[in-house]
């Protein structure tokens, strides 16, 4: 039987690199020091809407999160959210629009998390990272869920007060599992949803239930998927996954049963691949890599042994 040798265990998985910036989650609650944080000349900050942000090409090829100073930022009174400092004692926050800005020199474009989240460097990566993740839950958890009542910003965006009731709300992150499962005989289990471009293949994944540790939800996703049975799970990473609110927790996984019976629901179809298989596949087009900043495309990857190819990528 043939192992995987993994060529790849030191590339990151994207939206995962260390930042450089510190949450200082101590300071959310200090309006003093939030005010004098916003008023500080080398303060910036930038506008966050429907996932999307404003993003630039530099003179040297480089991709940036468009930033102002504070005083030039456009108003807003309670949707502004303290992310953190930075070495050099910057701050940074995000301000909730209903639109992003226009820009006068027409060099900027909106992007979202998918298309910036592998162009910017890991400091913008994981400020929009925040922002998005923050944006997304305000716009979806305005009403406290024991009341009604509307509830207000608190924490510099990271609590929801209700008044009336006196309940706390925080951003909401969901847990879900994402696998890599193998067989006995080295082969790799992909599928296909429905909605995806013919050929895009990827591994299975789906959300973590009440009640059940997440090695269950690999067990019972696999299962519920394609008619498999999964023993041994191992836990390989993580990675946020802000669309809207998931954090998605990577594994491999080693199959007990090799028959695939789809469910027709989620996936549409199912295959498993040799390593020369999927080599062939790729080549010919007939399956299409992953794209973009999954984690899926790691765990495959870890298997495979070396990059996947780029050629016939889709989002």
């Amino acid at each position: 039987m043939t192992t995987w040798t993994d060529h790849t265990a030191d590339r990151p998985i994207a939206l995962t690199a260390p930042s450089g910036i510190d949450r200082a989650a101590h300071h959310r609650l200090d309006e003093a020091w939030l005010a004098a944080a916003w008023s500080h000349p080398t303060t910036r900050c930038f506008v966050v809407s429907g996932g999307q942000v404003l993003i630039d090409e530099t003179p040297d090829g480089t991709t940036e999160l468009v930033m102002t100073p504070s005083f030039e930022a456009p108003l807003t009174e309670a949707h502004r959210y303290f992310l953190g400092t930075d070495a050099d004692g910057v701050r940074y926050f995000a301000l909730q629009k209903d639109s992003l800005p226009g820009r006068m020199d027409q060099s900027a474009r909106p992007a979202g998390l998918r298309e910036a989240g592998m162009l910017l460097s890991p400091r913008d990566t994981g400020l929009m990272v925040h922002a998005v993740g923050l944006e997304n839950w305000q716009r979806t958890h305005r009403f406290c869920s024991r009341c009604g009542e509307r509830t207000v910003i608190a924490a510099a965006g990271h609590i929801r007060r209700c008044p009336a009731c006196g309940g706390e709300h925080y951003p909401r992150t969901d847990p879900a599992v994402i696998m890599g499962v193998t067989d006995d005989d080295d082969r790799l289990l992909l599928g296909r949803q429905l909605h995806w471009p013919e050929g895009r293949f990827s591994t299975l994944a789906g959300f973590v239930e009440p009640g059940e540790s997440i090695e269950q939800a690999v067990r019972r996703e696999v299962h519920e998927e394609v008619g498999i049975t999964v023993g041994q799970v191992e836990y390989i990473a993580s990675q946020p996954w802000p669309f809207p609110s998931s954090l998605m927790l990577g594994f491999m996984a080693r199959a007990t049963s090799t028959d695939i019976d789809v469910d027709g629901d989620e996936i549409h179809e199912a295959r498993w691949f040799s390593r020369e298989e999927l080599r062939a596949a790729f080549e010919s087009g007939e399956v299409l890599a992953p794209y973009g900043i999954s984690i899926a495309a790691r765990l495959i990857e870890r298997w495979y042994g070396k990059t996947l190819p780029t050629r016939g990528h889709t989002g």
